[in-house]
């Protein structure tokens, strides 16, 4: 049964603008819909807290951080949050849409994957947390569920809604936010959160794309908590044989107990990431491991990933890759031995025998100078540049120098993902062949370039974005508020502040004004000319609507106006008024002899309202002497019929 067609939202358009198609996933928080802005006519996913959590203060400030958050970190790895705004009682992010699966369906269908396949996932996985971790924030929510595997092959981190300040110490009591199998000790155990969390979360992740199965398993939330503060995970080639030594190692760093000793962030955890897979074969990065499950998914295509051959995902920097011929590599020349001489022939006498094992003797030679000059040519006098990415410029020369070969020079380079001072690439790269003796030049990292971000209070919106835009940053989402001292249309303040520095290309949220916040009056029962008036006075704009209605109000007057009264607008806003062309007239029931109970209902139940008259002779009495409207005449709806009691 199709779900989606039970959802009320579907079919609906938010805010003018969203039309909501189909609902993808729900969550606890949550639902996730494909929707199509019509505005520019693009496909996007609807991200709309559920009505009743909409009403709690706290989740709602907790949702719109995620917007905020997000729409900081400009990253290709980074689902990007285009827009925030609620309409009733729904709440929602506008969000890019990623057309394909996630890690965890990836993991559902296949069990383990390759090595290769593995940290084809994980190196964008880690770049994407990085730019948050540099940004200062933590996702402390990393799994399977949140990574996003696109029919293109791009890979995404999405659901930035549990981020918090990397500054910011949080404590959360009676409830620990994450899920249980991919929580570090010290969230456990004091619910505070920094990058590290995200470090061991990913090592985690890693450890179930290898081995198909999460490293501590217990029948109930408790057990597996218990199990992270009190066992490490264990390598996995004790569940996959023969995975290779540099895993284990980047499993066990990624996931040690102590956060101390971990990666202090993924940019670090990349690095490691990408000198272990240098360090493989291409037999070890496409080991199949042993709970893989490929025969539905074999074909004539060689696949060595889950991710298309053609849609490879792309690093967001140069690492250690294959060389360009691995097969130029293992080639060897292969030189036939000649067979031997046959027996001389019996009437050979002794000299010639003598001249036969001397040719023979000088055969053998020939062959091993020329087979020995042949080796010398292809591969003797060649080496590989050994794996000095995320090293030190001190440590790459060592390795450099131990495989025999120089550094013909250094240059610089910007890097989000590589920590400063260390090498971000070679030339000729890593793996690549190279003559014995011969030079390598180095590019090392002067970590993320860095922009002060201008102050724009005062600046017009249009010319604010430009300015980011020249000083290498970015225009971020915009949201708007009332203000006293800057005027409509111009920025108030800018997230980060003014004066923050941020990484280049980073986007920066503006705060624009609405203007100054004017009360708007009451001019409802008003003629419309003296309503015009007293809104003017008030610096507003009036608009009259076509349609006029039946009121309380003489015709001519305003019946009813938007805002209402009470409300805040900004100066120069519009306030459409409705004119009233008279009260809807009914006929009087006749009630006198009546009962007072029974009169009162009587014309209440006709739409007016009931005084009543007593006097000094009626203060006792029960019965309808008199009405002020004689039954059977016509008078205004919801106006008052006075009743005489005697």
């Amino acid at each position: 049964m199709d779900t989606t067609l039970q959802d009320p939202l579907v079919g609906q358009v938010l805010d003018g603008r969203y039309r909501v198609d189909a609902r993808i996933a729900a969550g606890g928080m949550a639902t996730v819909y494909r929707a199509l802005d019509t505005r520019l006519d693009r496909v996007l996913a609807l991200k709309v807290m559920h009505p009743a959590l909409a009403t709690d203060v706290s989740f709602v400030e907790r949702f719109i951080r995620e917007a905020k958050s997000v729409a900081r970190l400009d990253h290709p790895n980074v689902v990007q949050v285009f827009d925030q705004g609620a309409q009733g009682s729904y709440v929602y992010l506008a969000m890019e849409y990623v057309a394909g699966c996630t890690l965890r369906d990836v993991l559902r269908e296949r069990g383990a994957l390759q090595p290769r396949a593995a940290l084809d996932i994980l190196e964008p996985v880690l770049a994407a947390l990085g730019a948050a971790h540099r940004a200062g924030f933590v996702h402390r929510d990393m799994k399977p569920e949140n990574v996003l595997i696109g029919d293109d092959g791009r890979v995404k981190v999405a659901d930035f809604g549990l981020v918090r300040s990397v500054d910011t110490v949080t404590s959360t009591t009676g409830a620990v936010l994450g899920t249980v199998s991919y929580l570090a000790p010290e969230q456990i155990e004091t619910g505070t959160a920094d990058p590290r969390v995200d470090v061991y979360a990913c090592g985690v992740v890693l450890y179930e794309m290898l081995t198909g199965g999460k490293p501590h398993q217990g029948d109930t939330p408790a057990q597996v908590l218990y199990r992270h503060l009190h066992e490490d995970v264990p390598p996995p080639s004790a569940a996959v044989p023969g995975l290779s030594p540099a895993l284990d190692e980047l499993v066990a760093a990624a996931t040690a107990r102590a956060p101390q000793t971990r990666p202090h962030d993924a940019v670090a955890l990349l690095a490691r990431a990408r000198e272990a897979r240098a360090a493989l074969s291409a037999d070890q990065l496409d080991a199949l491991p042993p709970r893989a499950r490929t025969e539905e998914h074999d074909n004539a295509e060689d696949r060595t990933s889950v991710i298309p051959r053609a849609l490879t995902v792309p690093r967001p920097l140069p690492v250690n890759g294959d060389p360009a011929d691995e097969a130029a590599l293992h080639r060897t020349s292969r030189l036939e031995t000649p067979p031997p001489p046959g027996p001389a022939p019996r009437r050979s006498g002794a000299r010639r025998s003598r001249r036969g094992l001397l040719t023979l003797v000088a055969a053998v030679l020939l062959v091993l100078g020329v087979g020995g000059g042949v080796w010398y040519i292809n591969s003797g006098q060649f080496t590989q540049v050994p794996p000095v990415l995320g090293k030190t410029e001190e440590q790459a020369r060592t390795r450099l120098d131990g495989a025999g070969l120089k550094v013909k020079g250094v240059e610089h380079a910007y890097s989000d993902t590589v920590r400063r001072g260390t090498v971000i690439s070679t030339d000729p790269k890593v793996g690549a062949r190279i003559r014995s003796h011969d030079a390598v030049r180095l590019t090392l990292s002067d970590g993320p370039e860095t922009v002060r971000v201008p102050d724009l209070k005062g600046m017009a919106l249009d010319k604010a974005r430009a300015r980011l835009k020249k000083e290498g940053l970015e225009p971020g989402m915009v949201s708007r508020e009332f203000s006293d001292d800057v005027d409509k249309g111009s920025v108030i303040c800018t997230e980060p502040g003014a004066g923050t520095d941020r990484r280049a290309g980073s986007a920066i949220a503006l705060t624009v004004s609405k203007g100054r916040p004017v009360d708007v009056p009451d001019v409802t029962g008003e003629d419309l000319d003296q309503a015009r008036s007293d809104l003017a006075d008030a610096g507003l704009k009036v608009k009259v609507a076509a349609e006029q209605v039946t009121s309380e109000y003489d015709a001519g007057q305003v019946a009813r106006q938007s805002p209402g009264a009470g409300g805040r607008a900004a100066e120069g806003d519009t306030i459409t008024l409705t004119v009233s062309k008279g009260p809807e007239m009914v006929e009087v029931p006749d009630v006198t002899g009546d009962s007072v109970d029974d009169a009162k209902k009587t014309l209440e139940d006709a739409g007016f309202k009931v005084d009543e008259d007593r006097g000094l002779l009626g203060l006792f009495g029960d019965t309808v002497k008199k009405q002020s409207v004689d039954g059977g005449d016509r008078a205004p709806k919801g106006s008052t019929i006075t009743l005489t009691i005697r």
